[in-house]
């Protein structure tokens, strides 16, 4: 579990916990350490919806601390979000938009949205709690764009998948009942998770075949039925379902003077920076996984050995954007086959693969040592100097050795 440092990202806590037990009481003790690590209170915490417990809610308040995240389902189901919604679909409540700048520099609508405020009482080690919650009811425009079209995709899968149901082919059940056709056309509906989306009707036809006489076996009339399934798609149920699709609510006790919607929606859309910090630890940068370790004292060593690296490559990365952004300029030659492209933003994993080449060569002729090493580039060098190390440091590397006495 890591506790990042926004906007750098900075990792202030890794705590080891276990993979087997829930993860909504693992937030109290993260914030908690935290706190003993940053002179004052005011900060704010941006976390998942397992965060939103309201025992974490009201310790963050109690301490003067504010919290940003969004409710879960089992916090606020979806017929307590319709009620959310249902001024919206009137049309008696305004939307807010919240505006970000493209990297063209254009300005892009990314969500819409109001907020409401709701009063809230607690008790923390004993004593009562009581605050105003902002809820702040808000969709993702592309989230919803994405959620309709999965949609809309998955309705064509069942209805392709409920026409093949009763085609008769080898190796495939024949339904000739009308209660077993039912139930599989309704587990196909919720395996694609379109229950209450497609309607359903089957017709049964009832025929009578005669039947010859053969060896000892007399003539006789069979009896045989013959089941049907029609589906259509609920279009008023489909437009129901869509209109809810890419609203979620998140609650925070920040005051709207210093934290807007807007603001808080961009706030927590930085959210990827832990994701980001875990991606380095599990990934090429840092190989957390896999562990080769037998005792669980040497794991949590070995990933509070790798944090350390982990904030290292995280101050790096984040002083020469610093630097960068403070000079109006771009950093060119990062990319391998295309010299001239310049970032603004290079990642620290850009930064040391630009040193990969630098050789040292030790050569010991009739005693004496001779070095040698790679003349820094113009690329390492601008590096070196945006991150305020001196190139010293390699030419001591190349220096001659001392002669033996």
């Amino acid at each position: 579990m890591l506790s990042a440092l926004d906007p750098l990202g900075l990792p202030l806590v890794t705590q080891v916990v276990a993979g087997n037990a829930a993860d909504d009481p693992l937030y109290l003790p993260a914030i908690k350490q935290v706190s003993q690590s940053l002179p004052g209170h005011g900060v704010l915490y941006v976390g998942d919806c397992k965060m939103a417990a309201l025992s974490t809610r009201a310790y963050v308040q109690a301490q003067g601390d504010y919290y940003l995240c969004p409710l879960a389902n089992t916090q606020l189901p979806d017929s307590e979000l319709d009620a959310y919604l249902q001024p919206v679909w009137n049309g008696e409540r305004p939307r807010l938009s919240v505006h970000r700048a493209t990297a063209e520099g254009e300005d892009e609508v990314i969500a819409e949205g109001y907020e409401q405020c709701i009063e809230l009482s607690s008790e923390v080690e004993g004593q009562p709690v009581t605050w105003t919650e902002r809820r702040l009811v808000v969709r993702s425009l592309k989230q919803a764009q994405a959620a309709t079209a999965a949609l809309h995709a998955r309705l064509g899968k069942a209805q392709a998948a409920l026409t093949q149901l009763t085609v008769h082919k080898q190796g495939k059940p024949v339904y000739r009942d009308a209660d077993a056709l039912q139930q599989a056309a309704e587990a196909l509906l919720k395996a694609h998770r379109v229950q209450g989306l497609i309607r359903l009707q089957i017709d049964e036809q009832v025929g009578e075949r005669p039947v010859r006489a053969y060896g000892t076996h007399p003539a006789a009339v069979r009896v045989e039925r013959t089941v049907h399934l029609h589906s259509e798609v609920d279009q008023a149920a489909v437009s129901a379902a869509t209109r809810r699709l890419g609203w979620r609510v998140y609650v925070t006790n920040h005051p709207e003077q210093t934290l807007t919607l807007e603001q808080a929606v961009l706030a927590y859309r930085e959210e990827y920076l832990v994701e980001r910090g875990f991606g380095r630890l599990k990934g090429k940068p840092l190989s957390l996984s896999p562990m080769y370790v037998q005792r669980d004292q040497r794991a949590t060593g070995l990933i509070h050995l790798l944090s350390v690296a982990l904030r290292i490559l995280t101050i790096l990365e984040g002083q020469c954007r610093q630097r960068l952004a403070d000079q109006h300029e771009s950093l060119p030659g990062l990319y391998a086959g295309n010299p001239k492209r310049t970032t603004s933003r290079p990642t620290a994993e850009a930064l040391l693969q630009a040193f990969q080449l630098i050789h040292l060569s030790v050569v010991t002729l009739r005693q004496q040592t001779h070095r040698h090493l790679t003349p820094l580039s113009a690329l390492q060098l601008r590096i070196l100097g945006l991150l305020d190390v001196s190139p010293i440091i390699y030419g001591r590397l190349g220096a001659e050795s001392p002669q033996p006495p």
